[in-house]
C-alpha cells in the first residue's frame, strides 16, 4: 500500500491511497472462508458451501466491502500518525471516466479532499480584565417568583365572572373586519391565558366576563405566533398569512388562586417547620434564585470572553471544502441555506479552534463522571423550576442515565463540560473583577 499526502496551499490538501492485490487478497480470502462456514444455503449442509460458491456469488459485494473498510482504516491512521489538524472530514474524490470491474487483480487508487485547520494562538492573557457579576434579586423578580410558587400549590376555581390573570375556556370563531362570522372561516374550542397579554387593552377586555359572553379578540396582538398556533392547533408558518380577529364565546373561568402563605405552604415546600415565618420564606426564595442566576453571570462572563477571543483571532478556512461537505453531511441543506449560514458555522468553527488549543496545549481532561455530574444539575435545576425541590439520588441517576442514551444530549451535555473546562481555564489566566448588581439591570446589559 502506498499513502501520500499532496498539498494544494495551506488549508487544503489530497491524500492518495493506492492498493495493490497483495494489500487486500488475504484480508478479502479471510472473510470469504469465514462466510462459507457460516453460510446457510439450499444444497448445501451447513458449513460445508465451498468458499468457491460464496467467492463466485458474494465475492465482489465481499471485495468492495473489505477495501471500504482497508481504505478507512488506513485514511484515519495517516490522520492520526501525522497528527494532521482537518475540518470536517475527508470528501471522497471523484474521477471522470474511471471504473473498477473488481475482479480480486486489480490495483486501486483512491483520492481524499481534506481541510487543514489554520494555526490559532490563545487570544488571551493576565493582562485582560473582564467583569464577572454577582446577580442579585431584585423585588420584581422575587415577588414574580413567590407569586408562581403559591400558584403551585394553590387552589383552582371557577368563578362567574373573569378578572384580570384568569384563564378563559370558550369557542374561537374567525371574523372578519366588520366582527362578522367567516363563514367556513376557522373555530376552535381553546384555552386563553390572560396573565401574558401585555397589550393593555385587549387585557382589560377579558375581564368581568361570564358564561355565554361573546368579545371579538385580536390573537396575533394579543399573543405571539407560536403561541397563537397553539391555541389554534396549527402550523406556526400559518399564522402569518391567517386574518388574526376572533369572535370568543366563554364557557368557562377557570382561576388560580395563590396559596397562603401560611405553615401548611411552607411546609410543603420546605418540609415540616424548616421555614415558620414570610420573612423566612422570602429569604429562602431570594437565596435560591441567587443561586440559579450565577448560570446567567457564568454565560455573560463566557459571552464577554467569547466575543474578546473572536475580535482577535483572525483565521481563514478552506471555506468551498467545508461548503462541500456541508452538503455532503446535511443533504437536506439548500445551496442557498449553506451559503446564508455559512458566516456563523465559521465563526462557531473559529471558537472551536481556540477551545481545542486550550485544551491541548494544558491537557485539560474531560472525564465521563463530569458529564454525568453536568447531567444531573442540569436536570435538578429543571426539577426545582417546577417547584419540587430535592430528588433521590437513586431516581436522579436514573434520569441522568436516560438522558445520556439519547445521542444528540450526551454531546450537547460534552459539549458543555468542555466549555466549562475552558471557561475555569480562562477564569484563572486573566484578571476578574466583581460587582454587584440586580437582576433588572443585568438584563440591560448587552
Amino acid at each position: 500500500m502506498n499513502i501520500s499526502q499532496e498539498n494544494i496551499d495551506d488549508l487544503n490538501a489530497i491524500i492518495n491511497i493506492e492498493l495493490t492485490p497483495e494489500d487486500y487478497k488475504s484480508q478479502v480470502d479471510s472473510v470469504i472462508k469465514s462466510q462459507a462456514k457460516k453460510a446457510k444455503l439450499p444444497g448445501f449442509r451447513p458449513g460445508m458451501v465451498p468458499a468457491s460458491h460464496i467467492r463466485r456469488t458474494y465475492g465482489k459485494a465481499i471485495l468492495i466491502d473489505e477495501i471500504n473498510k482497508i481504505v478507512g482504516d488506513s485514511l484515519n491512521n495517516f490522520i492520526s500518525e501525522n497528527k494532521l489538524e482537518i475540518l470536517g472530514q475527508p470528501l471522497p474524490k471523484e474521477e471522470e471516466g474511471k471504473e473498477y470491474a473488481w475482479d480480486f487483480t486489480e490495483d486501486f487508487k483512491f483520492q481524499y479532499e481534506i481541510g487543514l485547520a489554520p494555526k490559532v494562538e490563545v487570544p488571551f492573557s493576565d493582562k485582560d480584565t473582564l467583569t464577572e457579576y454577582t446577580i442579585k434579586a431584585d423585588e420584581e423578580t422575587l415577588n414574580s417568583r413567590v407569586s408562581n410558587l403559591r400558584k403551585s400549590y394553590g387552589k383552582r376555581s371557577n368563578p362567574e365572572v373573569s378578572e384580570e390573570n384568569d384563564v378563559i375556556y370558550g369557542e374561537l370563531k374567525q371574523v372578519d373586519d366588520k366582527n362578522e362570522v367567516i363563514e367556513g372561516g376557522l373555530t376552535k374550542t381553546a384555552s386563553l391565558r390572560t396573565d401574558i397579554i401585555d397589550v393593555k387593552k385587549i387585557k382589560k377586555s377579558l375581564v368581568g366576563l361570564k358564561k355565554g359572553d361573546t368579545v371579538v379578540i385580536d390573537l396575533k396582538k394579543a399573543y405571539d405566533n407560536s403561541t397563537v398556533a397553539r391555541i389554534l392547533e396549527i402550523e406556526e408558518d400559518q399564522v402569518e398569512a391567517l386574518g388574526s380577529l376572533f369572535q370568543l364565546t366563554v364557557e368557562n373561568v377557570n382561576r388560580l388562586e395563590e396559596a397562603e402563605l401560611d405553615q401548611e405552604f411552607f411546609n410543603k415546600i420546605y418540609g415540616e417547620d424548616e421555614v415558620k415565618t414570610e420573612e423566612e420564606f422570602r429569604a429562602r426564595v431570594t437565596k435560591e434564585i441567587e443561586e440559579m442566576f450565577v448560570q446567567n453571570a457564568d454565560q455573560k462572563l463566557q459571552n464577554d470572553l467569547y466575543t474578546l477571543g473572536m475580535d482577535r483571532v483572525k483565521a481563514d478556512f478552506p471555506d468551498e471544502f467545508l461548503k462541500r461537505w456541508l452538503k455532503a453531511t446535511n443533504e437536506k441543506l439548500t445551496d442557498e441555506e449553506i451559503q446564508e449560514g455559512y458566516d456563523d458555522f465559521a465563526k462557531n468553527l473559529r471558537w472551536t479552534l481556540i477551545e481545542n488549543k486550550i485544551i491541548n496545549d494544558n491537557e485539560l481532561e474531560i472525564k465521563y463522571e463530569e458529564v454525568v455530574a453536568t447531567a444531573k444539575e442540569r436536570l435538578l435545576a429543571q426539577f426545582k423550576m417546577y417547584g419540587q425541590q430535592e430528588l433521590p439520588e437513586e431516581q436522579l441517576n436514573q434520569y441522568a442515565m436516560q438522558l445520556l442514551q439519547d445521542k444528540e444530549q450526551a454531546n450537547r451535555l460534552f459539549e458543555e463540560v468542555k466549555a466549562l473546562k475552558v471557561f475555569d481555564y480562562l477564569k484563572g489566566l486573566v484578571k476578574i473583577e466583581k460587582k454587584d448588581i440586580p437582576y433588572n439591570k443585568f438584563l440591560e446589559l448587552k
